[in-house]
């Protein structure tokens, strides 16, 4: 069993904001993979299926940002999955928008959901980082990231949420790189490249 968790926060109100981007990706997962319906577990939502033969938990942790170690660790105990079976997709200031990149372990760079995650867990899962670009200055951050995408974004947000799931099964077999050259292909076939600017704090 691999498990794939989204950060984001929960409910309405923040749904489409810049830091949901890892609740996106997750569910676009569940709706090209077929796996459905969700239900109320582990803290949050979750829902099994398979992705090429590989069982995976899809998880969106109902707690908050700050608190989303608390969900990942629940469903991590009760499948007893080591840190190599859970993925986290979040989103990342410091790539420009629509970048991708996979990694294992390292810091966390302020980031809340990661931060408690690592408390309870351990550091060294897989992280997809999704990037949405800063808004230049340190204390425009909160309100950027709890803002929503603006209107101008969405098509490389969707995008990158597409190809995702188009190429989740290459995650879902460890092969991190070929998932990465591929999203990264599919993004600039679809003219998204290095001049894709975030749309400043709104």
């Amino acid at each position: 069993m691999l498990l794939f968790v989204g950060l984001g926060n929960p409910g309405p109100r923040y749904a489409g904001n810049r830091h949901n981007i890892g609740f996106m990706a997750v569910e676009a997962i569940a709706r090209r993979h077929d796996i459905a319906p969700w239900r109320r577990k582990f803290q949050g939502v979750a829902v099994e299926g398979t992705i090429e033969r590989r069982r995976v938990l899809l998880l969106l942790p109902g707690t908050y940002m700050n608190e989303s170690g608390r969900a990942v660790a629940e469903a991590a105990r009760f499948y007893q999955l080591g840190l190599a079976d859970i993925v986290v997709f979040h989103d990342e200031l410091e790539l420009p928008p629509g970048k991708l990149r996979v990694k294992t372990g390292g810091g966390n760079a302020g980031h809340n959901g990661l931060r408690s995650i690592s408390g309870h867990i351990g550091n060294d899962y897989k992280r997809v980082r999704l990037g949405i670009g800063h808004p230049g200055q340190k204390h425009l951050v909160e309100p950027y990231v709890l803002n929503d995408f603006a209107k101008s974004e969405k098509p490389w947000v969707e995008t990158l949420c597409d190809l995702i799931a188009d190429n989740a099964a290459l995650l879902a077999e460890g092969k991190d790189s070929a998932f990465q050259n591929k999203v990264h292909l599919g993004m600039a076939a679809k003219g998204f490249g290095e001049d894709t600017e975030p749309a400043g704090s709104d």
